[in-house]
């Protein structure tokens, strides 16, 4: 189980990282964007240090006051449900 859960935490924060910079970058281009809706998902099904660490890295969605609370937030979510599985 340990593995599993390891695994998940590993490829759900990657996947959250990329997705979050693609949106930049399409925000750049004035492309057709990620919704918010699928970000906040990616985050909280596992992948919120993924999202915030590319929300800081790649300075996106930083002024958004629903971001600046909610991914971290999400975070912490994030910190006791992978302790609860790691148990």
């Amino acid at each position: 189980m340990v593995n599993i859960v390891v695994l998940w935490f590993a490829i759900i924060n990657i996947i959250g990282y990329i997705v979050m910079s693609e949106d930049k970058d399409k925000a750049r281009g004035r492309k057709e964007r990620v919704p918010e809706k699928t970000l906040f998902l990616l985050a909280a099904i596992g992948g919120a240090l993924g999202v915030m660490t590319a929300m800081y890295r790649r300075r996106h969605k930083t002024r958004h006051l629903s971001f600046v609370i909610g991914i971290p937030a999400l975070v912490l979510l994030n910190v006791l449900m992978y302790s609860y599985f790691l148990q």
